[in-house]
């Protein structure tokens, strides 16, 4: 959940202001947003907006809003909250809590290019902490005591992330079952995806917990000894390997491997479910006794601190972007001012209203901290234009003028 944005998309989506495009994928756009409050107060999250061709699959949109529902439920440490889901306009969404750090795709390649071996303990501290928000989802019941039998289905090194504050979270529950009913993801999204998936998953049989527990062994072993378990020329080759393949002991590929842990990966990644570990809180349980048998414990603040100083130049850059938007945001009140001054012109002129009128900067010659009165600036548009314009206006229930001037606050404000 990096806010560097791969394209940069302000614009108004309901309650919420979308501010970066994070990612874009075969089922969905991933955006950084701010949530706006009654009392004016903005807080960020991730809006996770399923792409327009699969809003018309109605199939999948039902499984994706109940599969949604259900991880809303889950209320953990180490869990991404999901805090709201729907349809705004055309257009389904899930709206998360905003994680700021680093997903464990990014993290340890990362280490490596710095020439930085990723710590034992700290793949072994992580995927303990991803065991936890397992067993939470796993064991979650109704209000009735029924099993809500919540299975991830996806675990994988970019659905964990450790944040800055060395928190560990698991996004996307339930996100994989959805995404199965539909064939429209990209070449070799699937094939990045089986690599973690569990025999019983990829022969299509019935998935209970121990599913996600075979794929987060697969996860740890590739942050243990770096190497991918499963690999294959096509998807039916990784399928092969995942439920015939030899799968060599972690120790093959780094001798220093404790066999304590070893004994640990072996049992999560038994391809006989029986065998495996039958709740992800027993493996937990064994991952944190060896941790407290080895000699050095890390803590979230150790974890912290590592992923500060992998990504320091990322960090400082992103503090720079963030001092500028801050500098060059106008104040709540001005703000206010000129959207009301343009809003009443709207209501004044009528439709079709004469080109929209929008603030304009303060001149550079004004000292900091000087108060200018608002300005307005005439900007021409094509009818195709104006009309796109009043048609999202529409949409989002508001006054065209009213919307040029919050795209135009925003654009300033996050530029």
């Amino acid at each position: 959940m990096a806010p560097a944005a791969q394209q940069r998309d302000t614009a108004r989506f309901g309650k919420y202001r979308l501010i970066d495009r994070i990612a874009v994928g075969g089922m969905a756009e991933i955006f950084l947003a701010h949530q706006q409050h009654e009392d004016g107060r903005e807080s960020p999250v991730v809006i996770k907006r399923i792409r327009p061709h699969l809003s018309k699959h109605a199939a999948f949109v039902k499984m994706f809003l109940n599969e949604a529902r259900l991880a809303a439920q889950l209320n953990h440490p180490n869990v991404v909250q999901i805090h709201d889901l729907g349809k705004i306009a055309e257009s389904y969404f899930i709206a998360m809590e905003y994680v700021a750090g680093r997903d464990m795709r990014r993290v340890v390649p990362k280490a490596e290019a710095l020439g930085i071996p990723f710590p034992l303990v700290y793949a072994v501290k992580i995927a303990s902490c991803v065991c936890a928000g397992l067993h939470h989802a796993h064991t979650k019941v109704d209000l009735y005591g029924n099993p809500l039998n919540i299975v991830h289905r996806d675990v994988s090194p970019e659905n964990v992330i450790v944040a800055f504050d060395g928190s560990v979270k698991i996004l996307d529950f339930g996100i994989a079952k959805a995404a199965n009913q539909v064939g429209q993801t990209r070449t070799g999204e699937i094939k990045g995806k089986l690599s973690y998936m569990s025999p019983e998953q990829c022969l299509g049989k019935p998935l209970d917990c121990r599913s996600d527990i075979f794929s987060l062994g697969a996860v740890l072993y590739e942050w243990l000894t770096g190497f991918k378990l499963f690999t294959g020329e096509s998807e039916v080759a990784v399928m092969r390997s995942i439920t015939e393949g030899k799968i060599y002991a972690p120790s093959y590929f780094r001798e220093d491997l404790p066999e304590r842990l070893e004994v640990i990966l072996m049992k999560a990644l038994e391809r006989d479910r029986d065998k495996r570990y039958q709740t992800a809180a027993q493996m937990q349980k064994d991952l944190d006794a060896f941790l407290d048998a080895y000699d050095f414990t890390p803590t979230s603040l150790h974890l912290s601190n590592f992923l500060k100083q992998l990504f320091e130049e990322e960090l400082q850059a992103e503090q720079r972007r963030m001092a500028v938007r801050a500098a060059s945001a106008p104040t709540s009140e001005e703000a206010l001012e000129l959207s009301e001054v343009v809003a009443a012109l709207d209501t004044e002129r009528g439709i079709p209203a004469p080109p929209p009128v929008a603030p304009q900067a303060a001149p550079p010659e004004a000292t900091a901290g000087e108060r200018t009165e608002p300005r307005m600036v005439a900007v021409p548009l094509s009818p195709a234009a104006y009309d796109a314009l009043q048609a999202m206006a529409r949409r989002n229930d508001i006054s065209p003028g009213r919307l040029v001037a919050e795209m135009l606050e925003a654009w300033l404000k996050y530029r």
